[in-house]
């Protein structure tokens, strides 16, 4: 069973004008991506606009992507869904492809107890042979899934890690104390992944990678290498990218500044939209702070 990788990104969907998927596009950014500082890909995730792709959409785009980068980088795919059999089906169908793990998010809006969640998990887990990462997003999708109930799912063989977008770094601690040594915990949130390294995490699932992913990279392994003043540096001069990519709702701001550095990033699917005006030029001067435009 593969390792999970450092440093992942959640891939944006493309798309053409008429708003079809561009997978073309999609295998182009997969490249540049794993060529530019990522290590592993979540295909379909919430960055990718997961909530207005079909499921067959999904799956065409596990596979192409999975053809595309084939093993020059770790790919996962995005299973998660607020329907169990959903959820299943479309993890059945990335093993079946040959996708090295999946990643599936809390079910949202229908808001499971924590007994719930460890059932929708272990079904999910049941229906491939692939590692498994978990992600708690209580923001996107009403509920927290609590470090008890984290740490009940680890001991499901092939439950392998958590993305965790809590924005709690005490939860984080919290984590590290009860979960097996060799349990992977990931920061969904690019502005803490420094601060979740410093307690414990083992990597991040990045936005901001697509469009500064060598420096997130460098940041990363800095830390480890036990560079931290250099580890500092970096993080404080990519915090106005962290957080001007979230300056509205995720994945607008990262789709129009992967625009802005020449990637086939296309619109969005309704009922998201274009950035603003202002928005984009808040996107365009942060990104030529870095030097990226």
């Amino acid at each position: 069973m593969k390792t999970f990788p450092r440093v992942v990104t959640a891939m944006i969907t493309p798309y053409n004008e008429d708003f079809s998927m561009d997978l073309d596009g999609a295998q182009k950014i997969a490249r540049y991506l794993l060529a530019n500082g990522s290590e592993g890909l979540v295909v379909a995730g919430t960055t990718g606009e997961s909530p207005t792709l079909s499921v067959r959409e999904k799956i065409e785009l596990y596979k192409v992507v999975k053809e595309a980068v084939g093993d020059k980088g770790y790919v996962i795919a995005g299973t998660g869904t607020n329907n169990t059999r959903d959820a299943v089906e479309m993890t059945e169908a990335a093993d079946k492809i040959g996708i090295d793990a999946v990643m599936a998010v809390v079910p949202y809006y229908n808001k499971p107890n924590q007994e719930g969640l460890f059932q929708h998990y272990k079904a999910v887990a049941a229906a491939t042979s692939k590692p498994v990462m978990m992600y708690n997003v209580p923001g996107r999708t009403g509920i927290n899934m609590l470090p008890e109930t984290v740490a009940r799912l680890a001991q499901i063989k092939n439950i392998k890690a958590v993305k965790e977008a809590c924005g709690n770094l005490d939860q984080i601690s919290a984590l590290k104390t009860i979960l097996p040594e060799d349990f992977l915990v990931y920061s969904g949130d690019d502005s803490l992944t420094l601060p979740m390294l410093a307690v414990g995490a083992y990597g991040v699932v990045s936005v901001a990678t697509h469009v500064a992913g060598k420096l997130i990279h460098d940041m990363i392994y800095a830390y480890l290498d036990g560079k931290v003043e250099e580890a500092h540096r970096l993080h404080l001069k990519l915090f106005p990218l962290f957080k001007n990519l979230f300056i509205t709702t995720n994945p607008i701001p990262v789709k129009k500044a992967a625009a802005l550095c020449g990637l086939p990033a296309g619109g969005l699917r309704l009922p998201l939209v274009e950035a603003s005006p202002k928005e984009t030029e808040i996107i365009r001067e942060t990104l030529a702070g870095l030097d990226l435009v």
